[in-house]
């Protein structure tokens, strides 16, 4: 919206700032840990009012978490409304690609709220159907999918895209729209399987989300995407603005979900932004790049893959408790140890992320 003021400048004024991403991408930053720094204790008052005993506590769970019992959930909203005020303030808003990214997120935060507000309003886990979540949120993943196809330049609409061997394309054809809906689908519920521990899917998430917003920014422009050999993507750079106001948001939430956490994230929280970081590798022809910045998410999905599997072939169990967070958790870690060892790990594979933009 602000971007708007450019209209206003003669070249050489503080009106034209605003033609930059970057400095309209401190902006959303700034103000989406504003918004966080403002909003985080009004909405935690609120939110602890109107739950009474908070979010349900797995009575399978870690013995651990039966100190959290009581503890509100959906605090995800405030990293969802810091991330839309901010994008709406500071992004381009004739831009395709912020418009698809928000309407993933928006539209998997309404998932998450539902989902959250029948276990508070029940008292126990069972949520939404599993079944009902997966055909909504694929169906949101579907209509996002096709839009993405539409944006994309003709020469890579269709396309896979590989990391370090970059002049190889496979032509998926028609193929691409479910491959890009399973996309978006699995990091939603990737990243709603992390979201176990007190700070564990949201720095993941902002450094994640911090390398696919670095990501969107080069491939949208032409001097970047010739210097690092990759596709060009013109629209994508605005992301940037988005993925600035979700670590601004992130930070926001997190002082507030430090261990011991005020507020749980909820999957108002999880799904919306694991659906974000889908919705951006789309957009930006980096799927397989998600798969290594987002690999924390990857294994955490398949531990429970393999867990249930394995369970139902023989009756025994891989993990001692799965997502694989728990698993640690069983074997005697503490909580901050597992957090903050998951947060180093994240960091590592987002750097590999980046790396492939110049490997060759």
């Amino acid at each position: 919206m602000l971007y708007w003021l450019t209209g206003l400048s003669d070249g050489g004024d503080v009106f034209n700032l605003f033609r930059y991403i970057t400095f309209r991408a401190g902006g959303a930053f700034l103000t989406a840990l504003i918004f966080g720094f403002l909003f985080g204790r009004p909405l935690i008052d609120v939110l602890r009012k109107r739950q009474g005993k908070g979010q349900p506590i797995r009575t399978d769970g870690p013995e651990g978490h039966f100190v959290k019992a009581g503890t509100p959930t959906m605090g995800g909203l405030l990293i969802v409304g810091a991330l839309l005020t901010s994008t709406l303030l500071w992004a381009r808003l004739d831009n395709g690609f912020v418009w698809m990214v928000l309407f993933v997120t928006m539209g998997y935060a309404a998932i998450g709220f539902a989902d959250d507000y029948a276990k508070v309003k029940k008292q126990n886990t069972d949520g939404v159907s599993g079944k009902v979540r997966l055909l909504i949120g694929f169906a949101i993943a579907a209509i996002a999918a096709t839009w993405a196809a539409w944006l994309h330049p003709a020469d890579l609409t269709g396309q896979l895209a590989f990391p370090v061997f970059k002049n190889a394309l496979l032509d998926l054809g028609w193929v691409f729209v479910p491959f890009a809906m399973i996309v978006i689908v699995g990091a939603a519920n990737a990243v709603n399987l992390t979201d176990g521990l007190d700070g564990l899917a949201i720095m993941p998430v902002m450094i994640a989300g911090g390398t696919l917003g670095i990501i969107a920014y080069a491939v949208g422009r032409t001097d970047f995407t010739e210097y690092l050999d990759v596709h060009y993507v013109p629209g994508t750079g605005e992301i940037l603005i988005f993925t600035a106001a979700l670590i601004g948001g992130g930070l926001g939430f997190l002082w507030y979900n430090a261990p011991p956490a005020a507020v749980f994230m909820g999957d108002t929280g999880s799904l919306a932004l694991g659906g974000a970081l889908g919705a951006i590798a789309v957009a930006t022809k980096h799927e397989i790049v998600l798969a290594i910045v987002g690999g924390l998410f990857v294994v955490e999905a398949l531990s429970v893959i393999i867990q249930v599997l394995y369970f139902k072939r023989t009756g025994k169990r891989v993990f001692l408790m799965a997502p694989i967070h728990h698993h640690y958790e069983k074997k005697g870690w503490a909580e901050p140890q597992i957090v903050i060892r998951f947060w180093i790990i994240s960091l590592i594979l987002a750097l590999i992320g980046l790396a492939t933009l110049k490997l060759r």
